[in-house]
């Protein structure tokens, strides 16, 4: 399986999310002082942002997770079934380097009914860690 970068995202419009703008990231002042060059001297302005924004990062859909023997490891085979810890209907947990940032519920992709998708229903907060409504 190779890792695929992807260029879009369909939106729902009833899915209770709020986008991320430069308003959503701290500024930090910059030690050195720099008040007299552009931004005021602080650091993260337009420019880190665009910098940071361009990066790529790792998302990962956990449907579930299972703890097994090694020995039961070795006896399965084609058709084996793995009993996951969540149930059906209940949300999954979206993943970014290493971090639960949403969770969601798996639909089909309408424009490729091959692949699947995640519909976001919930948002955690980077700061405190709950759910943001």
């Amino acid at each position: 399986m190779s890792d695929q970068q992807i260029d879009y995202v369909t939106v729902d419009p009833s899915a209770k999310a709020k986008p991320a703008d430069a308003s959503s990231f701290a500024k930090v002042e910059d030690p050195n002082g720099a008040a007299g060059k552009k931004g005021g001297g602080l650091m993260g302005d337009e420019r880190n942002l665009d910098t940071i924004l361009g990066i790529p990062v790792n998302i990962q859909v956990v449907l579930g997770s299972a703890t097994m023997l090694v020995s039961n490891l070795l006896k399965l085979g084609r058709g084996a079934v793995i009993p996951l810890n969540h149930r059906v209907g209940e949300p999954i947990d979206i993943v970014v380097n290493g971090r639960v940032i949403a969770r969601g519920e798996v639909v089909v992709v309408e424009d490729d009914n091959s692949r699947f998708g995640v519909s976001l229903t919930e948002i955690i907060s980077a700061q405190t860690g709950t759910v943001d409504a």
